[in-house]
């Protein structure tokens, strides 16, 4: 296990950054291999899921993007506040723009409450666009994470990056089967609903990469990139995650997924980083 821990340890860390997005992309496909063994989702089930997935993000935003950010700024002597905020709310607005621009569409909704531009694309692919758009910040976070420890902040330690990696990767679980799951509802075979269920991940490792490289090539925007990253996925939660758990009236289920999901972040970022 250290020989394993020493050889990830020496890769580079774009390498680093592309199997740890290779790992949440792995989890979302075995999440997605649910639908072999089920047909349905309690809906209950699905609102603890989406819950859960929401605290991890939000802790993830703070812990492991938001804080070494900061004391980046703060070590660089620049007022420590100001990257960011413009890197927090840059990214908020890019997933505003792609959001109505991406054709998707959300759990349980009509057909006829397709967001973003107007297409003819079917139910399916509009319902597994709607997953790939919570995944674009999560893998970009990954990535950037690791492209951090490359610029030696000494809150951006490789074991807190692995910590987001294994986070993301916890809740993106529940994903890959609250998408292939609905689709075998749909009428899809289960072979398809899988292969559309994981292939809402795939963009993960691509961001992943992006996000390392961005890093590293311009390192006096890495506080900038991180609070990016925390701010798209601050966004997916608000908009997105959080009014989805929340759709039925029995709301509690997915309140106690939320916090546990935020204390199974939490507890991995500071035990580990």
């Amino acid at each position: 296990m250290h020989a394993e821990l020493s050889f990830f340890t020496n890769l580079n860390p774009v390498v680093q950054a592309l199997l740890a997005t290779l790992f949440t992309w792995f989890l979302t496909a075995l999440g997605a291999s649910m639908v072999f063994f089920f047909k349905t989702i309690n809906r209950l089930v699905l609102n603890g899921m989406l819950g859960f997935a929401a605290g991890v993000m939000i802790a993830a935003s703070f812990w492991s993007l938001l804080a070494p950010a900061i004391e980046m700024s703060e070590r660089a002597g620049k007022t420590a506040w100001i990257p960011a905020a413009i890197g927090f709310l840059s990214g908020g607005l890019f997933l505003f723009i792609v959001d109505k621009l991406l054709p998707h569409l959300h759990l349980g909704l009509p057909r006829s409450e397709a967001e973003g531009i107007k297409t003819s694309w079917q139910r399916s692919i509009l319902l597994v666009l709607a997953i790939t758009l919570h995944n674009i910040p999560e893998g970009l976070a990954v990535g950037v994470a690791f492209g951090a420890v490359a610029a030696n902040i000494p809150s951006a330690s490789l074991a807190g990056a692995v910590s987001l990696a294994i986070g993301i990767g916890m809740q993106n679980f529940p994903e890959g089967a609250a998408v292939s799951i609905p689709l075998r509802r749909e009428g899809l075979s289960r072979t398809k609903s899988f292969y559309y269920g994981q292939l809402s991940g795939i963009v993960e490792p691509i961001a992943g990469v992006i996000g390392a490289l961005a890093v590293i090539w311009m390192q006096p925007l890495l506080p900038y990139a991180l609070s990016f990253a925390a701010g798209a996925m601050i966004y997916v939660v608000v908009e997105e995650l959080i009014p989805e758990s929340q759709r039925d009236s029995e709301t509690d289920i997915s309140t106690i997924g939320a916090m546990l999901g935020f204390t199974v972040m939490m507890i991995l970022d500071v035990a580990l980083g």
